[in-house]
């Protein structure tokens, strides 16, 4: 338990550094899958860790060690962990579990919300246009979702765009990109090391909506062109938290809209197996020394436990 604990801290460290590199080199599909599964699985084995290193003080304390028959002595003379380091990990788990629940319930009341405005916005189509001068379009899921496109975003985008914006922001409903994007964002929220791993998800998801947008119309550089002009003359009014756009929202847009166009601009993204393949084996890897963690942690309260 001394070194194999800190591995999926670590692990999250350099996931964090490499995120860029495969929602830049894998296609958009597969990127968005192996972020966001490596994203929660770092997020749910680093929680593992953290609690286990705080359970080790946590042991100490004599009436938690009267009630579980074990001998606080003992788990101070064995513990594997330091108490600055059982200390740090309690403050960090439970930051991250009050921050986890924050974003839980703001992620679940933004998809409700998001919902309940698709439900309202009732149409025969699935596009809904609401009279307004100021250019701007976006998803909103639901069951069914709504794409929203205002009046000034169709004048100025001549007919071959405006069918690429409604094919980026269909893909947007169809793929579910947001359930992506808030697993990922509670990820986040449970390990801040993760963060680069949201913003490459929120990438990543563009990029796919982006492809598919492409494979409707035909026409990788029409898309392109799109998302440059809406770019341009988007003007972002109140939208639904979990609404996804073709120009990304706010200030934590998703991804540069110059890479996505040089992306677009280049030929369609190759399947690459090693880098799956190679995020699979850190996973198994980290998965690995969590489990011996928790065995050695068992181990040490057993050796403690009083006749």
């Amino acid at each position: 338990m001394h070194y194999a604990v800190y591995l999926p801290l670590i692990l999250s460290m350099v996931a964090a550094v490499a995120a860029r590199w495969p929602a830049s080199r894998l296609e958009p599909h597969l990127a968005t899958w192996l972020l966001t599964a490596t994203a929660v699985a770092l997020a749910a084995l680093s929680g593992i860790a953290l609690a286990l290193l705080t359970s080790t003080l946590i042991g100490q304390i004599p009436p938690l060690a009267h009630v579980g028959r074990w001998s606080a002595q003992i788990l101070r003379q064995d513990n594997p962990a330091s108490l600055t380091a059982a200390l740090v990990a309690g403050t960090l788990l439970t930051a991250a579990l009050a921050a986890s629940a924050r974003v839980l319930l703001l992620r679940a009341r933004a998809i409700l919300d998001a919902a309940r405005m698709a439900r309202d916005l009732s149409t025969a189509h699935d596009v809904v246009v609401v009279d307004d001068h100021a250019p701007d379009a976006f998803a909103v899921p639901g069951m069914p979702g709504r794409i929203v496109v205002s009046s000034g975003m169709l004048a100025a985008l001549d007919p071959r765009e405006t069918q690429a914006l409604f094919a980026h922001e269909r893909a947007h409903l169809t793929g579910h990109h947001h359930l992506f994007v808030g697993l990922t964002d509670l990820a986040a929220a449970a390990n801040p090391l993760l963060r680069p791993l949201a913003g490459a998800v929120r990438y990543t998801t563009e990029r796919w909506a982006d492809e598919d947008a492409a494979a409707v119309v035909g026409d990788r550089r029409l898309v392109a062109r799109t998302i440059g002009k809406a770019a341009i003359v988007t003007r972002h009014h109140d939208r639904p938290a979990a609404a996804l756009a073709l120009t990304g929202r706010g200030p934590r847009r998703a991804g540069p809209v110059p890479r996505r166009v040089s992306a677009l601009l280049a030929p369609p993204p190759n399947q690459r197996r090693m880098l799956p393949a190679l995020a699979i084996g850190l996973l198994a890897i980290a998965a690995s020394a969590t489990f011996e963690a928790t065995r050695d942690l068992h181990a040490l309260f057993e050796l403690a436990s009083l006749p």
